[in-house]
This record gives C-alpha cells, structure tokens and sequence, in this order.
C-alpha cells in the first residue's frame, strides 16, 4: 500500500479530478495548501507597497491505493496537472504502514480504495 501525495495548480484540479476518475482511481482527499517550489517569485503592491510574493497556491490531493494502482495513480495525477510551466507541482509516493476503514473495520488492502481485483 501507498500514499500517493500530488501538489497541483489550482487551475489544474478539476482536470485532475476528471483523470482520477477516467482512472477508475477512487478515494482520495483534496485540500488547499501553500508553497513554494522552482517557479519565479513574483511581486505584487500591496496598499502601496512592493512585496515579493514568495508563496503560491496549491491543491494537494491524498491518495491511499494498493500497489497494482500507484502507476496508473501517477499517470492520471500527471495527466490532468501537466501544463509544460515552471509550477505544475509534484507527486510524493510514500509507504503506508497501515489502514483502517473505520466504518467496517476492513484493514490494510481491504480497506483502501481501490483495491486490485485481481
């Protein structure tokens, strides 16, 4: 099992969203984040002041799959951030010790989503 973590325009989400799901890839958690990687800084004026704007918005998605999916997971985060620009973020693929579904109390395999069929 692993935790597929992809940090991604916020332009770019929903074209994320929509390949995950061409993906069959279910199951996952979305939040806003900030950071800063290999994009130029910009600056902005701010009541009259110049300031570098060293931070930029980000969508992190969370995903939690069986190792058959982690390629395809990869692929469909990929697809749907990849612009050509400086910015489009990046994947972190991360060992998960263990999972719990608190609804059945399904562990480990069983209980990320999804599961290989075969």
């Amino acid at each position: 099992m692993k935790l597929v973590i992809g940090i991604v325009r916020p332009e770019q989400a929903n074209d994320v969203l929509e390949s995950l799901y061409r993906a069959q890839v279910r199951g996952f958690s979305m939040s806003r984040v900030q950071g800063h990687g290999g994009e130029l800084e910009h600056v902005e004026t701010y009541r009259g002041t110049t300031v570098q704007m060293g931070l930029s918005e980000k969508v992190r998605f969370e995903i939690a799959v069986s190792d058959t999916f982690v390629e395809q997971t990869i692929d469909a985060l990929c697809d749907g951030a990849r612009t050509g620009e400086v910015g489009d973020g990046k994947i972190f693929v991360l060992p998960l010790e263990r999972v719990v579904r608190i609804r059945t109390g399904e562990t480990d395999r069983a209980a990320v989503t999804p599961v290989d069929q075969g």
